[in-house]
């Protein structure tokens, strides 16, 4: 089955553009010209990737961000004309895992799709029994690697795909320190085009969604001069 990509743009030129190469390089494309119709595509439609431009006729597309993000955890790439780093940022926070800006390299935008969708679609062993589910327990946190499901105690956590990964690669290695380079090396999987201020914006959410107090950290603590650690257990 070919990956369904919606493509939330009001210029009809660039949706075609894109539709064409995305289907060269075999995706399904839905496309929508507003915002609220994105929702309504969101909602009708098992959409794996959204592609957002923040210009839209009737809203702005970090609304549509924030709204997809209520229900939704489904992978999102904004992409847009506005280049200030102050939106790359706000959309970011708001939840979404990429930021690309017009005009871009078609091949550039396929690879960054593919690269999402990788960290999303890799579902445990077909004769997995339940009792081997591969599991991070930390304090009252639990990661099940399997099922990509996070709790705190009975509580689920809902993160987008990109805080689960960055929260999975810091559990998985609790007291070693990484820095911002390291974390966009080995979390995001490809050769990033902004800046590691996307760690910290990602950190920021983890602590919103995780922490009693995201001003005093429990679980992701800050080293400063070297970047992020989970908190070590002692045995």
């Amino acid at each position: 089955m070919h990956e369904r990509i919606l493509v939330v743009d009001d210029e009809q030129g660039i949706q075609g553009f894109i539709e064409t190469n995305l289907v060269r390089a075999g995706f399904e494309v839905i496309q929508a010209l507003d915002g609220q119709t994105a929702l309504q595509k969101v909602a009708d439609n098992n959409i794996d990737c959204i592609l957002l431009d923040l210009g839209l006729p009737d809203s702005d597309g970090f609304d549509i961000c924030r709204e997809v993000r209520k229900n939704h955890t489904t992978p999102i790439i904004i992409l847009t004309a506005r280049g200030d780093d102050i939106d790359k940022i706000l959309g970011l926070e708001l939840g979404a895992d990429d930021y690309i800006v017009k005009p871009f390299n078609p091949r550039e935008l396929v690879a960054r799709i593919k690269a999402v969708l990788r960290r999303v679609s890799t579902p445990p062993p077909a004769d997995a029994e339940p009792q081997n589910q591969r599991h991070i327990k930390l304090f009252d946190l639990t990661i099940d690697l399997d099922r990509h499901e996070v709790r705190r105690g009975a509580q689920q956590i809902d993160l987008t795909p990109k805080e689960y990964d960055l929260l999975s690669f810091l559990a998985e290695h609790p007291g070693y320190a990484f820095s911002r380079e390291k974390l966009l090396q080995e979390v995001w999987g490809y050769d990033f085009f902004g800046d590691d201020r996307t760690v910290d914006v990602h950190i920021r959410r983890l602590r919103e969604k995780l922490e009693d107090d995201p001003n005093t950290p429990f679980f992701i603590l800050t080293v400063w001069g070297v970047g992020y650690k989970f908190r070590e257990q002692n045995p």
